[in-house]
């Protein structure tokens, strides 16, 4: 089937969902395709086309890949758009809340780092102040713990050090696993590639969805940030590299009817 031509040039006061919808017609796919072939699911997918929910910028790069387009153009678009959409209920009015302070936006290898340095730096005075003079310095990883946890990367904090493999799945060129710690109470995908390639690693739990992206040059990103879960239970862990896409499946309890590990897609 011919494929139809390419969305006219982005404008910068085009709504997004506008471009997304050309996109998505463009690929041919209808919503459970495109959840099949991305890490997010088709009621998410009918959100982010709809407008009702800003997707991350992971699946508008995905969409654009699936439709043979250039990102570039739709993911300024994206960054355009700016906040969260409007709500579809309007919510009741309340006392006004004092404005909040936008902080700069950093990418994950960047937060990682910087908590690694804080908790270095923290360790190195609690020692110059109160350890003995040529006493070793040991350097305590930050510690988090559910909701605290959401958002960051598990090799920054002391979450990975309890972190049990609950699901996993292999396919041509990498490994996928789904990890659980049971301190922290988070989970989230790992996945470890057998040469240099471009990685989007995401875990999900329900309708909620984190990703990574790691270029070919980044050989030290391997995990999705993490979910804060009461269980590892219904939690799905996905990778997609250069194009091919593996994931565990939901995980189920062995008390469950069924295996605890799924299989790729």
């Amino acid at each position: 089937m011919r494929q139809p031509p390419p969305p006219g040039p982005t404008s910068a006061d085009e709504p997004l969902a506008v471009r997304l919808r050309a996109l998505k017609d463009r690929t041919g796919l209808s919503l459970a395709a495109l959840a099949a072939r991305t890490p997010y699911s088709k009621s998410a997918w009918h959100r982010y086309l709809t407008g009702l929910q800003r997707p991350p910028r992971s699946a508008v790069e995905a969409l654009a890949r699936l439709a043979d387009v250039d990102p570039g153009p739709v993911v300024a678009l994206w960054e355009a758009a700016g906040g969260p959409p409007c709500p579809g209920v309007p919510a009741a009015a309340g006392p006004p809340r004092p404005p909040r302070s936008r902080l700069p936006r950093l990418p994950l290898s960047a937060l990682a780092l910087l908590a690694v340095a804080v908790a270095t730096a923290t360790a190195f005075a609690v020692s110059g102040r109160h350890g003995p003079q040529g006493a070793q310095n040991v350097v305590a990883a930050p510690h988090c713990h559910a909701a605290a946890c959401r958002g960051t990367l598990p090799d920054a904090s002391a979450c990975a050090r309890d972190a049990r493999t609950e699901s996993a799945v292999s396919d041509t060129g990498y490994d996928v696993r789904l990890r659980y710690s049971p301190t922290c109470k988070t989970v989230w995908s790992e996945v470890r590639v057998r040469s240099p390639r471009a990685r989007e690693v995401s875990v999900r739990a329900g309708q909620d969805v984190l990703s990574a992206a790691y270029s070919a040059a980044d050989p030290t990103g391997y995990t999705s940030p993490m979910l804060a879960v009461p269980s590892s239970r219904g939690v799905e862990a996905c990778a997609a590299v250069e194009g091919r896409l593996a994931c565990t499946g939901v995980y189920v309890d062995a008390s469950d009817a069924g295996a605890g590990s799924g299989a790729g897609r």
